[in-house]
């Protein structure tokens, strides 16, 4: 009896895992936000090469995690000089990608060709710029940088521009009178600018002023491409309830960000003690010109166990996905991981080839396999398709 009850449990087991592997193939697994083109170039690798152990992804680790669809980040800080041609130069390295890999990669610009892409087994790839400062205040390059692929722009980085402010300024500057906060009459033409071009305005970083000046200019559904819920993390890169809600409203939708410190409000304290302690290692690589952000992320790398141990749960991720989908339905959230752009992510979800343990956490949660199939990428395809329409 004993050995037939060890027998059923084994065999729900097996059936269990075939069943999330088989709801996860047959999604179109959809990420709105990998900052791989940053990190290739950050750390002199090349994405079609194995790059385990040095990047969160390259090319065929996303086959095997199942993701059908990248929209790669183009992103450099706000002290980068001439970014728009940085923003080029991104550009121009997943192009090369392409060319030597033309069976397992494409560059698509329309939600047909995406669809076509996905059919013939390849990963659709588009692009995300991160930052309007990477425009330097010319509406005509927004123009040329939607000609090259890119679908979105977050309307900011942490810094702002002339004509947006980013969340983190507004944090700093919420009790200055004399600030000038939200879009100006510029930023408005830009917005509208993309509307007209079919690229997702995307208010991830952006401050509140500027988002709320945003949705109320917009004809189209938004795009959120990696932030969390404030409510469960109050930190200034995530939304709070009055902002999901519009974004619900608006038909938009929200990418969760896998970054442990946008997630568990209490990382951040265990982080700046680790990252205090590897200070000079730090040092040492910006001065030999590694941005920061990758400096520490190199690091992180590097201390593998260390880092783990301070890292949230998985549980934590989806418990902001289940607090957005109560308030505003399964329709309006998804997957921006923010992979190869940030140092420390839940300790399960180490690289893109653990992507299907989200799926099997949500079905083992409740959701339905129609539900699963819109958050890990429907969505974001129902989005992208929306910008399309005149």
């Amino acid at each position: 009896m004993k050995y037939l009850v060890v027998a059923l449990i084994c065999c729900c087991s097996v059936a269990q895992a075939q069943t999330y592997k088989k709801v996860h193939r047959k999604a179109i697994m959809a990420d709105s936000h990998n900052d791989l083109l940053t990190a290739s170039i950050e750390k002199n690798v090349l994405i079609d090469q194995d790059l385990k152990g040095k990047t969160h992804s390259d090319l065929n680790r996303f086959k095997e995690a199942g993701v059908d669809v990248q929209l790669f980040s183009v992103w450099c800080d706000g002290d980068k000089l001439q970014p728009y041609a940085w923003a080029n130069r991104e550009i121009d390295t997943l192009y090369a990608v392409a060319k030597r890999n033309p069976k397992k990669i494409e560059i698509v610009e329309t939600y047909d060709a995406l669809k076509k892409a996905v059919r013939k087994n390849k990963l659709a790839a588009m692009f995300g710029v991160e930052g309007g400062h990477m425009i330097e205040e010319d509406i005509n390059k927004i123009d040329s940088l939607f000609n090259r692929g890119v679908r979105y722009m977050t309307l900011t980085w942490n810094n702002s521009t002339s004509w947006a402010s980013s969340a983190m300024d507004e944090t700093k500057l919420k009790n200055d009178p004399s600030a000038k906060l939200g879009l100006n009459e510029f930023g408005k033409l830009v917005v509208q600018r993309m509307n007209q071009l079919g690229m997702m305005v995307d208010l991830s970083h952006v401050g509140e002023k500027t988002f709320w000046d945003a949705i109320q200019t917009t004809t189209k559904p938004v795009l959120v491409s990696h932030s969390n819920a404030y409510t469960l993390c109050p930190v200034f890169r995530n939304l709070k309830d009055e902002q999901i809600d519009a974004v619900g409203k608006n038909g938009g939708v929200i990418q969760l960000n896998f970054y442990s410190a946008f997630i568990d409000s209490s990382f951040k304290n265990r982080e700046k003690i680790f990252l205090q302690n590897k200070q000079s290692e730090i040092k040492e690589l910006i001065a030999k010109g590694m941005q920061k952000e990758y400096a520490q992320a190199l690091v992180v790398d590097k201390y593998k166990e260390e880092s783990l141990a301070i890292q949230p749960p998985m549980s934590m991720l989806l418990d902001h996905l289940d607090y957005i989908v109560k308030r505003i339905g399964v329709e309006h959230v998804g997957m921006g991981s923010d992979f190869d752009g940030i140092s420390a992510s839940p300790r399960e979800l180490t690289d893109v080839t653990t992507y299907p343990l989200i799926t099997k956490a949500l079905l083992e949660k409740g959701y339905s396999k129609k539900d699963v199939t819109k958050i890990m990428g429907g969505n974001l395809l129902r989005v992208m398709k929306a910008q399309e329409l005149k």
